[in-house]
């Protein structure tokens, strides 16, 4: 009897999965459909934020790519170090050297103002900050020469009154190291989190959260929702920024530019404690954070396969939906993306599924995370200092 109940179940979850996957691909076909090809005419100066702490891979590169924007206005980029010993000042200076012409200042943010010291450097830099629209992105970023065009782009439909745009945001592509843990992390952001954000804006008739590779925003919209400081102890900063512009009446946009970011050579259990962390902070930011079991396809089908016994039905139903998670890879990791790397691990998508629906289900176990190298406890997406209460992944 109970083995019945657990393959009508995983039937029921399974077809969820199946709906899920045509639903993205709807929503990804959608999002082609709507990027613009008319040149972009709003070109207004721009604050480039970036608050930095220590060496990430590949660094020196990002930095230097935004210094080599085809851009037809004057641009700025702020640097961030809570210490000049800090070896991300060293590269801000040899960047100076290297472009002399590029506006680039190193801020000194001394004070902790919170638990997420990005947000601390951030609201210490902003008052730095010249000009009335500010990007902030994250340290690892890599971008075209086009990028700063194309973001401010988004922009341009403020001239319609009834717009009132406040941010522009971007996806992302992970490139990966040569390790498991780095290349399976990739290929989820380009397959998996992605896709689950392009779903999110069709279903949802717009974009209510902003992504950590680009915050563009007007000052008007950061001013509307009190600037950088109500966000010192949120773990989500990007999410938080992103909602709290929508909840202000601003409308959040979705650029059709694709940056890069370069991901650390994890090892296999450092993979899975980044998955965690992030995990955790999405089910303390969407409500929704359940209904991701729905989505879970592909795990979901081998679980119902097993639990029939490898029967016919179950066999034909995974085999469906293992085309639609396939497709879903290919059109939002390589047509939307762009991104070859899914091509050359398409093997791990399923091991990565099943991983994944591992950490969703180990998200609700506890509240502690580890964020660069120090353990705090997230309450309501808010970061504290961790006791001795859960146990640290």
């Amino acid at each position: 009897m109970l083995a019945f109940a657990v393959e009508i179940l995983t039937t029921a979850l399974a077809f969820a999965g199946l709906v899920y996957y045509l639903l993205a691909l709807w929503c990804a076909r959608d999002f082609i459909q709507s990027r613009s090809d008319r040149v972009p005419r709003f070109h207004p100066p721009v604050s480039i934020l970036k608050p930095v702490k220590g060496l990430d891979p590949h660094m020196y590169e990002s930095f230097a790519s935004h210094c080599r924007q085809d851009y037809f206005s004057e641009y700025e980029i702020l640097f961030g170090v809570s210490s000049l010993e800090d070896p991300a000042a060293a590269a801000v200076r040899k960047l100076q050297a290297e472009f002399p012409h590029t506006q680039i200042r190193l801020i000194l943010c001394p004070e902790k103002r919170g638990a997420n010291g990005k947000v601390s450097n951030l609201s210490q830099m902003f008052p730095y900050a010249r000009y009335d629209y500010l990007l902030i992105n994250d340290s690892d970023i890599q971008v075209t020469p086009h990028y700063l065009t194309n973001i401010m782009a988004g922009f341009e439909e403020k001239e319609a009154a009834e717009a009132r745009i406040g941010m522009v945001t971007a996806a992302y592509r992970g490139q990966a190291s040569n390790t498991i843990g780095s290349r399976m992390e990739a290929l989820g952001i380009s397959t998996d989190f992605i896709a689950g954000v392009l779903t999110a804006r069709k279903i949802e008739g717009g974009i209510h959260f902003g992504l950590g590779s680009t915050l563009a925003m007007s000052r008007e919209a950061l001013d509307a929702i009190g600037g950088f400081l109500p966000l010192v102890d949120y773990l989500a900063d990007d999410f938080e920024l992103g909602y709290r512009t929508s909840q202000a009446g601003f409308k959040v946009v979705l650029s059709s530019e694709v940056v890069d970011t370069h991901l650390p050579a994890y090892t296999f259990s450092q993979f899975l404690a980044h998955q965690l962390r992030w995990s955790r902070a999405i089910r303390d930011s969407r409500k929704q954070y359940f209904g991701l079991l729905f989505t879970f396809g592909l795990p979901l089908a081998i679980a119902n396969v097993i639990a029939s016994g490898v029967g016919l039905p179950s066999i034909a139903l995974f085999s469906m939906i293992l085309a639609a998670r396939v497709a879903v890879a290919l059109v939002v990791g390589v047509a939307v993306l762009k991104d070859g790397q899914v091509l050359r691990d398409l093997w791990l998508l399923l091991p990565r599924d099943v991983c994944a629906l591992g950490i969703w289900a180990w998200s609700y176990a506890g509240h502690t995370i580890l964020w660069r190298g120090e353990q705090f406890s997230l309450r309501k997406g808010k970061l504290e200092s961790a006791g001795n209460g859960d146990r640290a992944f």
